[in-house]
């Protein structure tokens, strides 16, 4: 596909890895200020995941590889067999924060296999402290690996997305799959980003994305960050504006996509694929290879986190509703017949999803 293009939009940082420690953007606070807070020990990077400070699926998968470094990094640990037990202790802590994104599985299996091949390699080459300081460091550059990797990936996806999106007019997304959810340019949004650094005049509708309002907080921060038109919408509007206004392509993100091609993404997602395949709309996911769950025949099988009544009930603290029963499921699942094409690093699957989705992922 050629070489990525420099893109000269604003991207935010969500994470990165200092000498001090795992420095996090927290989104809860977004748009009305920027903080960073530095973690270091894993008990707290693990906490910035359940309490949704980093979320977005491959920015999760970050988190946890930058999570198990540091645990590993700053164990208090004397020998190789107390340092693996007290990993398997950290790796279960991560796995427990939220279960419906893969990417965060992906990131444990793969810290899992560096930590094995850096205890093997280590074991007897030197002192017990030695070793431990070996084990450290390999753990420290794989997670480093992880978010270059990352980054790499989401200008992949944009130069195989872009062509996907009309070269004028309206598009739609759904959440958000930017720099903010990925620690790259994004997934959905990075697709956009790369449309727009080549030319295409796009407008993007954003739906505020009830109850935890990504679309508005964050996607419509990022996007006008970034000088990419924008016109926020409430989520009832999506029926509606998908009639009226001409939008040329809906692309959104995902946290887990089966092997038939369905898939998991915020709630509110498979609604507006129905009203998609209703106007004649294409309807385009966006996700890295690590977000495909081939173990998983259809997404009747994927894990639907279910949040505080307590984000439904208050917005930013403050109530809206009474003292009522709530059901808040965090994600629903888009059925792939649905779905017009998948949008990879590795390139873009069509129906059928059980071939081209096993294809690239053995790429």
């Amino acid at each position: 596909m050629g070489t990525a293009p420099k893109l000269s939009v604003h991207v935010a940082q969500p994470i990165e890895w200092r000498h001090s420690g795992v420095v996090v953007l927290d989104q809860r606070l977004l748009p009305d200020r920027e903080v960073h807070n530095t973690y270091t020990d894993y008990q707290h990077v693990a906490r910035a995941i359940t309490d949704m400070e980093i979320r977005g699926a491959p920015a999760i998968g970050v988190a946890a590889a930058m999570g198990l470094a540091i645990g590993v990094e700053r164990s208090k640990t004397e020998t190789l067999d107390e340092l693996r037990k007290e990993f398997d202790a950290i790796c279960d802590t991560f796995a427990k924060t939220r279960p419906t994104a893969v990417d965060l599985f992906w990131a444990i299996a793969r810290m899992r296999r560096a930590f094995d091949a850096a205890c093997q390699a280590a074991e007897g080459t030197g002192s017990p402290a030695r070793v431990l300081d070996d084990v450290r460091g390999a753990m420290v550059r794989e997670a480093h690996l992880v978010h270059q990797e990352k980054r790499e990936h989401d200008e992949a996806m944009g130069r195989h997305g872009a062509p996907l999106l009309p070269r004028s007019g309206r598009v739609m997304t759904q959440c958000n799959a930017g720099a903010l959810a990925t620690a790259g340019i994004g997934t959905a949004l990075g697709v956009i980003r790369v449309a727009v650094s080549e030319g295409a005049e796009l407008e993007v509708l954003v739906p505020e994305t009830r109850p935890y309002l990504q679309g508005a907080r964050l996607t419509a921060w990022e996007l006008q960050k970034a000088g990419i038109p924008l016109t926020l919408i409430t989520d009832n509007m999506v029926g509606h504006c998908l009639k009226t206004l001409g939008v040329g392509a809906i692309v959104v993100g995902a946290d887990r996509v089966a092997a038939n091609g369905d898939t998991a993404n915020k709630i509110g997602t498979y609604q507006m694929a129905v009203l998609a395949r209703e106007h004649d709309v294409k309807f385009y996911v966006a996700a890295p290879i690590s977000t495909l769950d081939l173990s998983i025949a259809s997404g009747d099988s994927i894990p639907i986190e279910e949040r505080s009544e307590d984000e439904v009930l208050h917005v930013r603290g403050v109530r809206i509703a009474p003292d009522v029963p709530v059901a808040h499921p965090a994600f629903d699942v888009t059925p792939a017949r649905l779905i017009t094409a998948i949008i990879t690093e590795r390139g873009v699957a069509r129906a059928p999803y059980e071939q081209s989705l096993k294809e690239l992922a053995e790429k």
